[in-house]
C-alpha cells in the first residue's frame, strides 16, 4: 500500500499580519511549524506502516523551498520519501487552487490512501482535504479520530463530529482527514536522519513538471479573495454559573468537545 500524508508549513506564531493588497499572510521572518493535523495523519500512517512493513508512506508538501525542512522531519520520523511542490506559478493559491496542484501532484506519485489534516491552523477553512478528493474522484471521509481497519481495497475509520461518533467504511483509493487529538506524533530517530545525511529523499515538482495551466493556480486560478482582516476584540466580560461538581466537569467537557480541542 502507498499511503500520501499532505502536509502544511504554518506560522508557530500568532502575532503574524497580512498584506493588505493580497489579503495573503505575511510569513517572512515567522517561525514555521509543521500543521498540528498533518501531523496526527502522517502519525496514523507510520502506525500503519508499523504493522505492515510492506507500506511505502510518502509525505508531500506545496510551499516555498525552506519547506523541504519539514518534509525532511517526516522522513526522519519514518516516512520513506518527500515530495516538495514549489514555484513561483503556484504562489497565493486559495484552497480551491491549491487542490488542483495537490491533485495533479498524487496522480504523477500515485497512492493507495491520501491523508491530510482535517484544516491548517493558519487559514481553519478545512477546504483543502476534500476539495482533492473531488478533484480526484474518490470517496473522501473528514474528521476522522481514529483508523480501524484497513483492508486490500477499503478502510473503516471512526469520525468524531461535535455531538456525535460515526463508523463509516470507504473504498480505496479514498481520502480522509485527520484530528490532531488522535494520536501523539512520535520523535525524530537517530537513524532516519542519518539516512537523510547520506541521501537526499525529497522530490521537488514544479508547475511545468506537473503540467497544470498557470492560468488555474495561484493568484490568478484564486476565485477566494480575502475583503478584510480584523482581529476579535476581547472583553472581560463573563458568564456565572451555579454548577455541582460533576455539572461543572460536564459542561467543561462539552466546551472542549465543541472547539474539537478534545474529542472524547
Amino acid at each position: 500500500m502507498k499511503i500520501v500524508v499532505l502536509e502544511k508549513q504554518v506560522p508557530d506564531s500568532t502575532e503574524i499580519t497580512v498584506d493588505k493588497k493580497t489579503g495573503a499572510l505575511i510569513r517572512d521572518g515567522v517561525p514555521a511549524i509543521t500543521n498540528p493535523d498533518d501531523l496526527a495523519g502522517l502519525e496514523a500512517a507510520l502506525e500503519l506502516k508499523d504493522k505492515n512493513p510492506d507500506t511505502e508512506v510518502v509525505v508531500m508538501t506545496m510551499g516555498l523551498p525552506k519547506a523541504a525542512e519539514m518534509l525532511k522531519e517526516g522522513v526522519a520520523m519514518g516516512a520513506d520519501k518527500g515530495v516538495l511542490l514549489t514555484d513561483r506559478v503556484l504562489g497565493g493559491s486559495d484552497t480551491c487552487a491549491t487542490s488542483i496542484a495537490l491533485a495533479a501532484a498524487l496522480k504523477k506519485v500515485g497512492f493507495d490512501l491520501v491523508i491530510a489534516g482535517r484544516q491548517a491552523i493558519d487559514g481553519d477553512t478545512a477546504q483543502v482535504g476534500p476539495q482533492t478528493a473531488e478533484r480526484l474522484d474518490i470517496p473522501q471521509i473528514t474528521y476522522v479520530d481514529e483508523i480501524l481497519e484497513v483492508k486490500e481495497d477499503s478502510i473503516t475509520v471512526k469520525r468524531s463530529l461535535e455531538d456525535v461518533e460515526q463508523i463509516v467504511t470507504a473504498k480505496l483509493p479514498c481520502v480522509i482527514t485527520t484530528l490532531s487529538g488522535m494520536n501523539k506524533p512520535r520523535y525524530m530517530q537517530c537513524d532516519n536522519i542519518v539516512d537523510l545525511c547520506k541521501e537526499d529523499k525529497i522530490e521537488v515538482l514544479t508547475n511545468a513538471e506537473l503540467g497544470i495551466d498557470p492560468e488555474t493556480v495561484g493568484f490568478k486560478g484564486s476565485p477566494t479573495s480575502v475583503k478584510t482582516t480584523f482581529t476579535k476584540d476581547v472583553t472581560d466580560k463573563t458568564e456565572v454559573f451555579t454548577l455541582s461538581e460533576q455539572e461543572t466537569a460536564d459542561m467543561i467537557a462539552k466546551t472542549l468537545k465543541e472547539k474539537q480541542i478534545i474529542t472524547k
